[in-house]
């Protein structure tokens, strides 16, 4: 496994900005993780105390510090508003493989953010982490999560049956697969890092 540090990016797409977490992002990402509304595909309950973004926002320093991968917040250009964030974690350089995560708030949803903010991210990953294979899961009942992870090019693989336990409610998970020579993307972002 990764044990250097590893730069959290700042990467520009034609909409975006993702960067490192600030302490400043605590609130909308506390506003974002406890809507009941967008985590209801999630793999864990809404959050319902503020010091769980504080120790996310922690958590996203010490994967850069121990290298294992990167978490960004995702900032909308147009007004600067903090939309949600995108993830590369479980970064393994032995198997050149990690993992793609993204959450946004729901007044994001639609616009094509999530594609933009995932295709930006794994730009910089397959060109800095050498990757050769990046894997997603989504509930199966997110048909829009994994439109997004279709768009980008990953493949679906699988079906992890009864993977989540949610507040007593079952679901199942799709797995997704995108391999390096599998890898489109259609606009590189510039990074200023």
């Amino acid at each position: 496994m990764a044990c250097m540090p590893l730069a959290t990016p700042i990467l520009h797409t034609a909409r975006l900005r993702l960067r490192p977490f600030a302490d400043a992002d605590a609130a909308p990402l506390f506003a974002l993780h406890s809507s009941a509304y967008v985590l209801r595909y999630w793999d864990a309950p809404p959050w319902n105390e503020r010091a769980r973004a504080e120790r996310f926002i922690a958590v996203c320093r010490q994967m850069a510090d121990e290298g294992t991968g990167a978490r960004v917040a995702i900032d909308r250009v147009s007004d600067g508003a903090f939309i949600g964030w995108c993830s590369l974690t479980r970064w393994n350089p032995d198997y050149r493989s990690a993992s793609l995560g993204y959450c946004l708030a729901d007044a994001a949803w639609g616009h094509g953010y999530a594609t933009e903010a995932a295709r930006a991210l794994l730009q910089w990953a397959f060109d800095t982490l050498d990757l050769n294979r990046v894997q997603a899961e989504t509930d199966t009942r997110n048909v829009a999560s994994a439109r997004v992870l279709e768009k980008i090019g990953f493949v679906r693989e699988g079906t992890l049956r009864e993977d989540c336990i949610v507040n007593g409610e079952v679901s199942d998970s799709w797995v997704f697969g995108l391999i390096r020579r599998e890898w489109r993307p259609s606009a590189v972002p510039i990074p200023t890092r």
